[in-house]
């Protein structure tokens, strides 16, 4: 099933996407997701990111879509900080170590 977000509206706190699920047979279904913006700000995960990881959370589901309405909930926050987490630090693993330009520590005498 392919998702297209449609807009959002927030009430207090809570922030709901609609996104609209298109299956293989081109039938059509509205489907909401809502996230709480304090558990966001708690975690440390930018808003702009957030229609995405609610779009990732319908697709994780799968064939398992019975409900229409869903929550991006602290479980799923958290999962994404892990990933993130995990891959920041395999990048700076990969990160090449600063290496001071030159190659004598004494600089000017190496033509002596």
């Amino acid at each position: 099933m392919e998702f297209t977000l449609v807009g959002f509206s927030q009430n207090s706190n809570i922030r709901r996407f609609a996104f609209k699920g298109v299956a293989a047979d081109r039938t059509r279904r509205m489907f909401v997701v809502g996230a709480d913006l304090t558990l966001i700000s708690k975690h440390s995960i930018p808003l702009q990111e957030l229609p995405l990881l609610c779009r990732q959370l319908l697709e994780g589901r799968g064939d398992d879509l019975s409900d229409a309405r869903l929550v991006f909930a602290a479980e799923n926050m958290i999962e994404y900080v892990t990933r993130r987490l995990e891959a920041r630090r395999k990048a700076d693993e990969k990160r090449k170590p600063y290496r001071r330009p030159g190659g004598s520590a004494v600089v000017g005498q190496a033509w002596r």
